[in-house]
């Protein structure tokens, strides 16, 4: 759990807006926040602005890649100029400390996670999420995860035990049996009149790896399966072709990948004992390079996500949302739980 930050004078008019928005306790929560974002493509670079503009403390953008033509078309922080260096830059806000590593994660030993408040993976291999969601999990530490395949994309959030304050409307108390003109009030149109009030809940996550073996071959999990974005099943073939091939699909080999892509499928399916026709092969031609819009609306949501954690305000998504761009289709889900 995040502690609270005394905002500043110069703080609380930077965050006015916010604070009246969210109210104080959640902005000096925000405010002492220590957050560390893995890759700094299109989805990475659209959570940096969101979660650095909203007032974090802190901001580690840890990325060993390289700048590529590609990542000129999916995201903002680069330019032509930046082809060939690293993408982990850029300042969004100068209140908050922002740091660059450009170490590999997968180098990074357990130790180094230890001392932030919420780490969020972007573009990594199913080993790597399951390895720091892990770690996490036993140490108590927000987890999310995100990533975006042409018109896919997906979140997943683990808070472990999750205590948040959430505003629900209840009825007001009944008043007295006679109006001010003294007619009773069973002559008076009947209304039902509303207060919102503030009510503390629960909630508990499940970790990633759970999630992605979760059994579907229940009466009770089959019928579920109906109501299953199939952006899940499409996000565990293209885990699959990277921890395969140790890269994403790419578009100078488009043919090639589109048919290994096929041929996973039925591997992935199966694998979940799952009935193939569930699946069809459409995804395949459309899951290429990283779309900015698609980055824009999952790194919209990833954002606001992490903010929700953070302060401890309004009911988080548990624990997945999948965005389907050929469809034009954003869920939440819950899977594993």
């Amino acid at each position: 759990m995040v502690e609270q930050h005394n905002i500043t004078e110069d703080e609380a008019a930077l965050y006015d807006r916010q604070i009246r928005l969210w109210g104080l306790d959640a902005q000096k929560r925000l405010r002492a926040a220590k957050v560390l974002l893995v890759g700094l493509r299109g989805l990475g670079a659209e959570v940096a602005k969101n979660i650095v503009l909203a007032g974090i403390n802190s901001l580690v953008l840890l990325d060993h890649t390289k700048v590529t033509d590609e990542d000129r078309c999916s995201q903002f922080l680069v330019s032509r100029e930046d082809v060939g260096k690293n993408e982990a830059t850029q300042k969004l806000n100068p209140m908050v400390q922002i740091t660059v590593d450009t170490e590999d994660v997968a180098t990074k030993p357990d130790d180094f996670f230890y001392s932030f408040n919420v780490i969020c993976v972007t573009c990594s291999t199913q080993t790597v999420l399951d390895r720091i969601n892990k770690i996490c999990h036993n140490k108590n530490i927000q987890f999310f995860a995100g990533d975006v395949f042409g018109y896919f994309g997906y979140m997943f959030s683990d808070l472990g035990k999750h205590e948040y304050a959430e505003e629900v409307p209840k009825p007001k108390a009944k008043e007295t049996d006679d109006n001010e003109n003294g007619e009773p009030k069973a002559k008076q149109a009947k209304k039902e009149v509303l207060e919102t009030i503030v009510v503390k809940k629960i909630t508990e996550f499940v970790r990633f790896d759970a999630a992605l073996h979760f059994d579907w071959t229940t009466e009770e999990n089959k019928k579920r399966l109906k109501r299953t974005p199939k952006t899940y099943f499409i996000m565990q073939v293209l885990f699959k072709f990277m921890e395969k091939h140790k890269r994403r699909p790419d578009p100078e080999q488009k043919s090639e990948d589109q048919k290994e892509l096929e041929n996973l499928k039925v591997e992935v399916i199966d694998a979940l004992k799952v009935d193939q026709e569930f699946l069809s092969d459409y995804f395949v031609t459309h899951c290429f390079a990283e779309l900015g819009p698609v980055s824009a609306i999952v790194g919209g949501v990833l954002g606001q996500e992490i903010i929700k954690a953070v302060s401890q305000k309004d009911k988080p998504h548990n624990n997945f949302f999948f965005f389907d761009g050929v469809n034009g289709s954003g869920l939440v889900d819950q899977i594993g739980a």
